[in-house]
């Protein structure tokens, strides 16, 4: 006859014990303790509060009134779009298409009150506008670097859609590197795309990363779609802005090439020597352009001009003002994996054409 052991019984039934306490320890956990999106919730609706408390009062409201010069059959046309001021002393960033051909503009502030406008230039090409009011000590916005944006972060919209001041929208970029065509024709490059939703009167606003800084000058939405709306670049914006107060227009050279941005791959770069790993590549040449006269074809990279690297479209753009113009330029580009020096002797870029 076998004697039971009862020591084992004993460590079995602790054992199950001990099995079935952390089990049921562990079921209360997960039950008491569930992932904590509140709290990621309750931070991105800081993050977006905090945003428009620091942009809100520089965005402003403008009515136009007056004849259009395009149609002076039409007598009269009005309309509204959105603003941001940009330095303490009235000087406003908006849409081309919102104030261009204005006789009269009035700017309403976030604290209500509200200012005739002057237009101190336009440029329809980049499709961006400086107004200006008689006020002094004004908030206004700082600038981004739109170089530094990437895909998939928050992207906040203010503007006055409608009529409807300091209505907020928010979102992520969807993409970047996309081209339109502004209301001169001119292709406009660099622009961002985002999903943070636009409505007629948004024009001209702001979009913001989550530092409260302009990432883009709000400027489009693609009718009857949903979510995809453009914004001209913040560096864009900026360059444009500056030749705007100084001179008023800004007289552009032009060498006839559609372009995006587009990384290097780095045995290229290591091999070349490259001052950088990126450039622009090409996606377009117009026949009998400068850039068709020199060479330069469908595929290529654009890794220098005039001797200095362009890691991306804003920095060609920079190079393609008023002293180059007529001046042969050298241009270096990666075609395959071959470096080649091209010489383009860039024209004027003559408004309401349609060049690049």
């Amino acid at each position: 006859m076998k004697i039971p052991n009862v020591f084992e019984g004993h460590r079995a039934a602790a054992f199950i014990r001990t099995f079935s306490d952390t089990d049921a320890a562990v079921a209360d956990a997960s039950i008491q303790h569930p992932p904590n999106d509140d709290k990621l919730l309750d931070g991105y609706s800081t993050t977006v509060t905090r945003v428009v408390e620091k942009v809100g009062p520089s965005v402003v409201n403008i009515r136009v009134h007056g004849m259009h010069r395009e149609n002076r059959r039409r007598p009269e046309s009005g309309g509204s779009g959105s603003g941001f001021v940009i330095a303490p002393d009235g000087f406003i960033l908006t849409n081309s298409h919102v104030v261009h051909g204005a006789a009269r503009m009035e700017v309403s502030l976030a604290d209500g009150r509200v200012f005739d406008a002057s237009l101190v230039g336009d440029d329809p090409e980049s499709d961006l506008a400086v107004i200006r009011i008689n006020a002094s000590q004004l908030v206004h916005a700082q600038f981004g670097d739109s170089k530094s944006v990437r895909v998939g972060q928050i992207a906040i919209a203010i503007g006055s859609p409608f009529g409807f001041q300091q209505t907020v929208t928010a979102g992520v970029v969807s993409a970047l590197g996309r081209s339109m065509r502004s209301q001169s024709g001119r292709l406009i490059d660099n622009v961002i795309q985002t999903d943070a939703a636009l409505n007629p009167g948004n024009s001209g606003g702001p979009l913001v990363n989550s530092r409260g800084e302009i990432i883009g000058v709000n400027t489009a939405i693609i009718l009857p779609a949903q979510g995809i709306c453009f914004a001209i670049a913040s560096n864009t914006a900026e360059f444009v802005t500056a030749w705007l107060i100084k001179e008023g227009v800004i007289r552009r050279s032009w060498i006839g090439v559609a372009g995006q941005n587009v990384p290097i791959h780095r045995r290229v770069v290591v091999f070349h020597h490259l001052a950088a790993d990126n450039g622009i590549l090409v996606s377009g040449i117009e026949p009998g352009s400068p850039a068709s006269r020199a060479g330069l074809r469908e595929g290529d990279v654009i890794v220098s001009f005039g001797g200095e690297p362009v890691a991306s479209i804003d920095e060609l753009h920079r190079h393609l003002v008023a002293k180059v113009i007529g001046v042969p330029s050298h241009v270096t580009v990666i075609r395959h994996t071959e470096k080649l020096d091209l010489v383009v002797t860039p024209q004027e870029l003559v408004v309401n054409h349609q060049r690049n």
